[in-house]
């Protein structure tokens, strides 16, 4: 079978048009997961009896043990609906189903972002010396400034080559978000391809498109690692 390399080239083109989707998808629930996961990750880590303990423990549990094309199959079939219901309740004139998909597939790699990213956290706490937390709460920092001024940072040296990992698979992840009709880099290759079958040519465009994006975050957590690396190195002599 011969390749059509002008269609590969010029869709290569119209693919790296829609990278900056594909970062939105990335950069957006990252950062919109952070402050969740980091919640999640403290009560988790809390001995004894909580009341939030199970429901977010669950919701972890549900998020690891469930594909994620399931999860965007569920919320974008039933969130829709449930808003509009909720619209209607309340009396407002809005119209659920003609807001951009993005939303909602903001939504579905934020939840799925949240329990990945806490195990992540709770995982690089465990790594941190107990004993300093002690010492915080014994010089009147609260449990919460504990963790946000003195574990965070150590934990964060141990906790960024999975969160690397966790950036990458999520970058692959927003793949899916063709599902939800939204216009990333896969979106837009299988719409030029599906005009004269090439679909050759436009998955080499958006694999290699995944190759330069994923490598480019793989160069700028290993720069940030290494950074906090030799700042680690440095309070500890």
């Amino acid at each position: 079978m011969e390749i059509n390399y002008k269609f590969l080239i010029d869709t290569f083109y119209i693919v790296l048009a829609a990278v900056p989707t594909t970062l939105k998808l990335t950069i957006i629930p990252l950062l919109a997961a952070a402050p969740f996961a980091f919640v999640i990750a403290l009560i988790r880590l809390q001995k004894g009896k909580n009341l939030w303990k199970v429901p977010v423990s669950a919701y972890v549990t549900f998020v690891r043990g469930t594909p994620i094309v399931l999860q965007i199959l569920m919320i974008y079939s039933l969130l829709p609906s449930l808003l509009n219901a909720l619209m209607k309740a309340w009396s407002f004139d809005i119209n659920v189903f003609d807001w951009d998909p993005i939303f909602y597939a903001y939504i579905v790699f934020t939840l799925n972002i949240i329990a990945l990213l806490s195990e992540v956290l709770r995982s690089a706490f465990g790594s941190v010396e107990k004993g300093q937390l002690e010492a915080a709460e014994c010089a009147g920092l609260t449990k919460v400034q504990a963790y946000i001024h003195i574990l965070l940072p150590q934990a964060m040296v141990v906790a960024m080559p999975n969160i690397c990992n966790l950036t990458v698979n999520l970058i692959k992840g927003t793949s899916l978000a063709f599902l939800m009709t939204v216009k990333d880099m896969t979106a837009v290759a299988k719409v030029s391809a599906s005009y004269g079958y090439n679909y050759i040519e436009a998955y080499l465009d958006v694999f290699v498109g995944y190759i330069i994006i994923c490598s480019i975050a793989q160069v700028l957590f290993h720069f940030a690692e290494a950074h906090m690396g030799r700042y680690r190195l440095s309070k500890q002599k």
